[in-house]
């Protein structure tokens, strides 16, 4: 019969049913009873004599010779035995050596549930902790890497005490980062939650225009919202009086798209030019003629620009400066209006209302696939990395892989045509005809196994016309509507004691 190589301990009881056993494995035990007879002890100190004498390898050899001729609970004795004696504390050593930076070093790769477990190690691991200002690295590392604690540092403004402190500026001690570092997640917390339940602060822009009202198109950063407007002009917003600083008069017809950059503006308009205009002086440096019905899309980076028409065609263009812009390539293949484009180094993208999508290769231009399946025209669409996210006007959104032009998913919800739609890492938020902005769990609705009717997080409604343009960030969507309003629904700065609905008190304070 085979010996098992772990000791039994057997607890039997007297009753009339069989008797109930249990096994367990014996632990190395430090005050277990040991040989004590002179016999052991003579031969044992005879070893010791005999080991000492042998080199290193000699003795580690002899070890490994003992070890494989013991069994298991034995190993498992040695294994406790031995595990104290392997551990280095190297966190405590390492100050002592003079290497307190190489401690705070390691350390300050952890996450924050981890560097708090690690605060309670020992005084020693919250003294490397604390004077290595680690609550502060690791803010700093979420800065440098996070847009929306980027965003965070700005508005709320703690980035003045990250980083290295400006010149007569005092660094704040260890504590301040340390209450700072919750209050940082509680304001995080409370954003998601707040687009999760459409809860915000609304501020309007009133446009007031002389002749046709209507906003189609605009774009935002933290200073200024530039908009492109049914009457002809580009109108230019103080972000922080909610101002018209700036009209920009040129184009004949209305202005239905624009992008800027820190140089340029560049608009695109019905009456079937593109023009350049310098964005800090508003004067016109460029006007480029070449489609022969309005242009209802551009978009530019990296020295180049693709710009689409109602006259079914795609431009490419070449940027060398703003007043150096040359015809690269005419791309021909939709049979209806082209209402939108997007591009990265890969591939082109447009849209179109033919009801399909074409894909060409950004440095050929040559024709790469069709993505179809929107059974009514396409008025909007975004792309980035594989992902392509289109609006129609049969009503419905679809994810399209633009790698093998199969489509993901189709969110459906929207009442009238869906105009525009931008996405991000986490979310997708849409505007329509039907007067609404959708937002929608981006992260879910790629995942197949997620429901259909768990996807829309939430629809707000405040537009009274139809929704023509929005963009949107981390705290924010700003939109703009045929009812010649542009509308700015903070989730930031949401307070519920406010107003339930998520309005400010006074509409008329915000008009302008």
């Amino acid at each position: 019969m085979m010996k098992m190589e772990t000791d039994k301990i057997m607890d039997e009881t007297n009753s009339n049913s069989n008797a109930q056993a249990f096994t367990t494995t014996m632990l190395y035990d430090p005050v277990r009873k040991k040989d004590s007879s002179p016999t052991y002890q003579t031969e044992r100190e005879l070893c010791f004599q005999y080991f000492t004498q042998w080199s290193e390898t000699g003795q580690v050899d002899f070890v490994e010779q003992l070890l494989s001729r013991m069994c298991h609970y034995q190993h498992g004795q040695i294994n406790a035995y031995l595990k104290p004696m392997l551990q280095r504390d190297f966190i405590t050593l390492l100050p002592i050596k003079g290497l307190d930076h190489i401690a705070e070093n390691i350390l300050s790769y952890l996450d924050a549930e981890s560097l708090k477990s690690a605060e309670l190690v020992c005084k020693e691991w919250l003294r490397v902790i604390s004077e290595g200002m680690l609550w502060k690295k690791l803010i700093e590392r979420k800065v440098r890497t996070d847009s929306l604690w980027r965003g965070l540092a700005e508005r709320r403004n703690w980035m003045q005490y990250l980083f290295k402190p400006r010149p007569g500026q005092t660094q704040r001690p260890h504590s301040f980062h340390r209450e700072l570092f919750p209050k940082i997640m509680n304001d995080i917390d409370s954003i998601e939650n707040n687009w999760r339940t459409g809860r915000h602060m609304l501020r309007r822009i009133n446009c007031r225009s002389e002749n046709s009202k209507g906003v189609y198109c605009l774009q935002y950063d933290d200073g200024k919202i530039v908009s492109g407007l049914r009457d002809n002009t580009i109108k230019i917003w103080d972000r922080t009086g909610l101002q018209c600083v700036k009209t920009l008069t040129g184009h004949t017809g209305s202005v239905l798209c624009l992008q800027y950059d820190d140089k340029v503006i560049i608009s695109g308009s019905s009456d079937s030019t593109v023009r350049v205009w310098d964005v800090n002086t508003g004067e016109m440096v460029n006007t480029l003629i070449h489609h022969c019905e309005a242009v209802l899309h551009l978009r530019f980076n990296n020295g180049m620009m693709v710009t689409c028409s109602k006259d079914r065609s795609i431009a490419v263009w070449d940027m060398t400066s703003p007043s150096e812009i040359t015809l690269r390539r005419v791309l021909v293949g939709h049979r209806a209006a082209v209402n939108v484009v997007d591009f990265d180094e890969k591939y082109i993208v447009s849209a179109s209302g033919d009801r399909t999508i074409k894909v060409w290769s950004t440095s050929s231009c040559e024709f790469v696939r069709t993505l179809n399946g929107h059974k009514r025209g396409i008025a909007c669409l975004q792309y980035r990395d594989r992902l392509v996210v289109s609006g129609s006007s049969d009503n419905s959104i679809r994810l399209w892989d633009i790698e093998c032009g199969a489509c993901l998913r189709v969110l459906e919800g929207h009442e009238e045509l869906v105009r525009c739609i931008r996405f991000d890492t986490k979310r997708i938020v849409s505007g329509a005809y039907d007067g609404k902005i959708k937002v929608w769990d981006l992260v879910a609705a790629l995942d197949p196994r997620a429901a259909s009717n768990t996807l829309c997080l939430n629809t707000l409604v405040e537009h009274t016309g139809r929704v023509f343009r929005l963009q949107f960030d981390e705290f924010q969507i700003v939109s703009s509507s045929h009812d010649d309003t542009i509308l700015i629904w903070d989730f930031l700065n949401f307070t519920p004691n406010e107003n339930k609905t998520g309005r400010t008190p006074s509409p008329a304070l915000m008009e302008h």
